[in-house]
């Protein structure tokens, strides 16, 4: 793995699984998605992973009409780099995923590593009341998600999004994506260096645990060697454990709303920025620099904000 003196943080700031009902602070207006992006960043993650949502009534969208209602504000208001997922949500095809990423040509985008079962469903007990009607069985529904990325998905998602430019934030819930993974650069239809985001915690993903988190690590180390930069995110209590520890470890972090709503045992967080400032602390305690967005740019060798389309 590239050791960098430097920590990226990113900020996953709504994603698709959580929904309105489960916080007030998960952002999903326009506006608010535009606002929160731009506190984040103030508060110091240099990249901003960005999902869109039905400004009505918070259901993830593809739209790149919505998409372009705060995209541009970001943009112009911070220098932060701008991440795009092409994971959408498990109920999108793979066209409705890629839309929007392939009319803004952002610097980076997600790529999901293989499918898996993306699960949620035991939260739905939680709640008595919803505030939005495709909540609830969106929800209890996720037993019988299935998040498809093929061999074949991916290969046209690395194909389209390669040709703008883009590179990708490569997102592996279990072993076996990393091997994915391997094969893809053994064809060199990627090139290094990699970010490998892998990820933690996920119902139907690899457990949140610290074998698993070495594990992962050391299998990445064998089948890319210094060819990639690590980062680590994990759903729920375990983000800011798991966190601390990769970056101890050399690696770089992620949080926000999408992977946690909680700031604390019992306490939801109040804003995505509320997130990055305390793994910004955290991580200042240990003597820790965090990267700015330029510097995250020459580290990931990102084609650069000027080159995007919006």
């Amino acid at each position: 793995m590239k050791k960098n003196k430097k920590v990226i943080i990113t900020c996953a700031v709504t994603g698709a699984m959580h929904t309105p009902t489960m916080s007030d602070a998960l952002p999903f207006t326009p506006e608010d998605i535009a606002q929160q992006s731009v506190d984040a960043a103030e508060a110091g993650a240099s990249i901003i992973h960005l999902h869109a949502r039905n400004p009505e009534t918070g259901e993830p969208t593809g739209d790149p009409k919505v998409y372009e209602q705060f995209l541009p504000v970001i943009n112009e208001r911070t220098d932060a780099v701008i991440n795009l997922t092409t994971g959408g949500s498990p109920t999108m095809t793979v066209e409705e995923r890629l839309w929007a990423a392939m009319e803004v040509k952002p610097e980076m985008c997600s790529l999901n590593m293989g499918s898996l079962n993306f699960a949620m469903f035991p939260l739905a007990d939680r709640y008595k009341s919803w505030k939005y009607s495709w909540e609830e069985p969106y929800v209890r529904n996720s037993d019988d998600f299935i998040f498809r990325n093929t061999f074949r998905d991916i290969e046209k998602i690395m194909n389209i999004m390669g040709e703008h430019g883009t590179k990708f934030e490569h997102e592996c819930y279990d072993v076996g994506h990393l091997y994915n993974l391997a094969y893809f650069a053994d064809r060199g239809l990627i090139k290094p260096p990699f970010f490998i985001q892998t990820i933690f915690g996920i119902m139907g993903g690899i457990g949140a645990d610290e074998d698993n988190l070495m594990f992962m690590r050391k299998t990445a180390d064998k089948l890319f060697g210094d060819d990639y930069h690590w980062s680590v995110l994990a759903a729920g209590k375990n983000q800011m454990p798991f966190s601390t520890q990769a970056a101890l470890m050399g690696g770089n972090v992620r949080v926000g709303l999408e992977d946690s709503l909680f700031i604390g045992r019992g306490e939801l967080a109040t804003s995505n920025a509320q997130q990055v400032s305390k793994i910004k602390r955290i991580l200042s305690e240990f003597s820790l620099e965090i990267a700015t967005p330029e510097e995250a740019r020459q580290i990931l060798n990102l084609k650069g904000k000027d080159k995007v389309s919006f």
